[in-house]
């Protein structure tokens, strides 16, 4: 789990820092975009993730061996967007893939893990 926590680590950073700077725009922009806010701020979100998956090196799935190109680097962007739950969806569904991979093992595999 170490492995997989320092190859998500920079991802959760990203987006618990686009959860963070917008709670600090919050007081200055709610008045002013009224009813749109959730639009607008899903889409500084998705510029935000979009920026940083093109110019860093950070990606969601190159840490699990998947040489993915633009596909990865949109969806290392999808997850940044998300903040935090992006994240947490991410590390929720490596944890069924997981179990469900226990599940096919014998009795005797489990012993050996």
């Amino acid at each position: 789990m170490d492995a997989l926590a320092k190859a998500l680590g920079p991802v959760f950073v990203a987006g618990f820092g686009l959860q963070q700077l917008l709670e600090l725009l919050d007081p200055w922009l709610d008045p002013l975009l009224g009813g749109r806010k959730r639009q607008v701020y899903a889409g500084i979100a998705l510029l935000y993730g979009l920026t940083l998956a093109a110019l860093t090196p950070i990606r969601a799935l190159r840490p699990f061996g998947i040489e993915a190109g633009w596909i990865d680097m949109l969806l290392t962007a999808l997850f940044i967007s998300g903040g935090t739950k992006g994240i947490n969806d991410l590390l929720k569904w490596l944890g069924y893939q997981k179990e469900a991979a226990k599940a096919r093992l014998s009795p005797e595999q489990i012993r050996r893990v």
